[in-house]
């Protein structure tokens, strides 16, 4: 599943895990991400990679929104009623 967000400078998603591989990178912006017990700067054009059931948190802290596209594995059921239908 593909997410692509848009997030607001000085939003923070607080430490959490989930069933999910999560793949990404950011298009725009950054700020700091923890994963596990390791903490680092992200900005444009930087890639991670979270393994199922691993804590991480992000805090946006860039000057200008950031933009992120998330690869999530498998999908993300609790994301599907904000995805938009397919083309036909």
């Amino acid at each position: 599943m593909l997410v692509l967000y848009k997030i607001e400078t000085g939003k923070v998603f607080p430490l959490h895990d989930h069933a999910h591989a999560q793949f990404g990178m950011f298009l725009e912006g950054g700020g700091t991400f923890k994963v596990s017990n390791s903490a680092w700067r992200v900005k444009k054009g930087d890639a991670y990679y979270i393994p199922p059931g691993v804590k991480h948190e992000l805090r946006i802290d860039s000057k200008q929104p950031s933009v992120v596209i998330d690869f999530f594995t498998p999908r993300r059921e609790d994301y599907l009623a904000e995805a938009l239908p397919p083309d036909n």
